[in-house]
């Protein structure tokens, strides 16, 4: 079971095997805190179309097309081999990001990149 949750929520044993999918570190936290079993940084969206995106719901759609080619890239490709490795071999994987803007994010997106394929 692959899902997701925003890193400043409280990680629980449920979570299983925590992946953070933001380019940056999450702001005030420590890794203990944070309780990140791996950072795929790589795999997040480019800081331009980050930018460009603001967590404008009138983007969201544009921004999921953008996202979807750059997760063509070869290191976007090579972290996404890591998450169905990880999918494959933990029983919960869960996509941790840091953004406010808990439905229209990037790891919303890369799930239903991933659901997709």
């Amino acid at each position: 079971m692959v899902k997701m949750k925003r890193v400043y929520e409280s990680p629980s044993r449920d979570d299983g095997y925590r992946v953070l999918v933001d380019r940056l570190w999450p702001r005030g936290l420590t890794r203990e805190k944070a309780h990140i079993d791996e950072w795929l940084r790589n795999i997040a969206p480019s800081n331009t179309l980050r930018q460009w995106y603001q967590h404008d719901p009138n983007k969201w759609t544009e921004f999921q097309k953008r996202y979807a080619r750059e997760l063509k890239t070869p290191a976007a490709a090579e972290c996404l081999t890591r998450l169905k490795q990880l999918a494959r071999q933990k029983t919960i994987l869960t996509l941790v990001f840091g953004s406010k803007e808990e439905k229209l994010n990037n790891a919303a997106a890369l799930m239903r990149f991933l659901k997709a394929r």
